[in-house]
């Protein structure tokens, strides 16, 4: 008799360490990876999404399985070593019956489970299904008596939500990947700018109006076909009597067949016939707006306007694909060092330079909520035009201004300030005694 109640109490440490590894599994599995198994018809993983689908009658079957399967053995390990030893057998029960729950119930499979998550989720998942449909009833009636409880207790059920957004809990997941060195730089930096795409505004990807090349359409043709030319790019705005008046869009392949039915004669193209219509858009567009409207007209390039319909700049697509993947390059594009890291740990950047380009290639977290281009962030916080020779520290950098031209910034240098703690552990010790 006491050999079959022995085995009892081993089946129900056996359920012990089943019901806590499905639990550790069950609570740390991916629910994406889950989702995707399912859709690549793993039955298993779908057994498993319909189980974090009712999450909290999962985590009762489970707490209630387990709790009677500890109670139950060492009810029964009781009744064994008092009938062995007498009295004293309940101090040896809850010795022996301590060291086995823990060791082979608790600890043991749940290190096992939070090891591999997702695979211990798809092995325990039917039987765990199975467990919340017979225990179903009774669960029923203890959520009932908790729902009283804390309607007791003034606390409000379903009160607490998420401190952050699904997007910034994404954002810090990855964050979290990258510093346990399993996604690289790149991939985390490709992966935040696509999330923020909505975020950003047309204005803030632009191509500033000051740097665009633009063509008077009103020069004779043969040194019209000359300034194509020479620019690097396939599509060129033409304006006339005024920059600010653009009146169309030359492609440079149109231009190419133009001069092909005119047999090589520039002065019989008229550039005005063979030019797209601008395409005007407004600067406070989301970026990511602007990306399904180019999608929709199978168009590359538009005109940002302001306002008051003044234009402000260009954008185009590559510009809004290189706020994903990063800088952009071709053998037509010039190469123009905005960042040079300096020997002694400065960095001297180009005042044009954008802050959110500079956070990518440096790894930094300077704002750009207010600004644009770093020259505009230290204009920003100094709220003036700093002279060459002035220097500000804020957001843990030290800006100096290495030059000026008329009212704008167009070189500077950064250093990171070091922190107290680090200048703490810079400082010497000196040996002594203390009093």
């Amino acid at each position: 008799m006491d050999w079959l109640t022995f085995s009892i109490v081993i089946a129900c440490l056996f359920f012990s360490a089943f019901f806590s590894a499905s639990e550790t599994a069950l609570t740390g599995a991916s629910r994406a990876s889950m989702l995707r198994l399912s859709k690549q018809g793993n039955r298993d993983a779908g057994v498993v999404s319909s189980l974090f689908a009712m999450r909290e009658r999962m985590i009762g079957a489970l707490l209630l399985g387990n709790n009677i399967a500890n109670i139950g053995a060492s009810a029964l390990a009781t009744g064994i070593f008092t009938a062995w030893f007498g009295e004293v057998g309940v101090l040896y029960a809850t010795g022996v019956m301590t060291v086995l729950v823990v060791i082979f119930a608790e600890v043991l499979p749940k290190t096992i489970a939070i090891n591999a998550p997702d695979r211990v989720s798809l092995l325990v998942a039917r039987p765990m299904k199975v467990m919340v449909y017979v225990l179903g009833p009774l669960l029923t009636l203890i959520e009932a008596i908790v729902r009283v409880l804390m309607r007791i207790l003034g606390i409000r059920i379903g009160a607490n939500q998420p401190i952050l957004s699904p997007t910034e809990r994404l954002r810090g997941a990855v964050d979290l990947l990258h510093h346990e060195g399993k996604v690289e730089k790149q991939d985390r930096d490709m992966f935040g700018g696509l999330l923020d795409l909505r975020e950003l505004q047309v204005s803030d990807v632009m191509v500033h109006r000051t740097e665009m090349v633009m063509i008077n359409a009103d020069l004779p043709p043969e040194d019209l076909v000359r300034e194509v030319l020479a620019t690097e790019y396939t599509r060129i705005p033409l304006w006339r009597e005024k920059p600010e008046n653009i009146i169309g869009v030359l492609h440079a392949k149109d231009l190419l067949r133009a001069l092909r039915a005119a047999e090589g004669d520039p002065s019989r193209i008229d550039v005005s016939t063979i030019a797209l219509p601008p395409w005007f858009v407004p600067e406070m567009r989301s970026v990511s707006e602007q990306l399904k409207a180019f999608r929709r007209r199978k168009t590359h390039f538009a005109l940002v306007v302001d306002e008051y319909g003044e234009v402000e700049g260009m954008v185009t697509l590559e510009d809004i694909l290189e706020e994903i993947v990063g800088d952009i390059s071709d053998e037509h594009d010039i190469v123009v060092a905005g960042v040079r890291a300096q020997p002694d740990g400065s960095v001297v950047v180009d005042g044009s330079v954008p802050i959110r380009d500079l956070n990518r290639a440096m790894d930094w977290n300077l704002p750009d909520e207010e600004a644009t281009t770093i020259a505009g962030l230290v204009i920003h916080e100094a709220r003036s035009i700093p002279e060459r020779g002035q220097s500000f520290t804020f957001h843990g950098f030290r800006f100096r201004v290495l030059r000026r031209e008329r009212n704008r910034i167009t070189a500077l240098r950064i250093v990171a300030v070091p922190r107290e703690s680090e200048l703490e552990e810079k400082k010497p010790k000196r040996a002594g005694t203390s009093f």
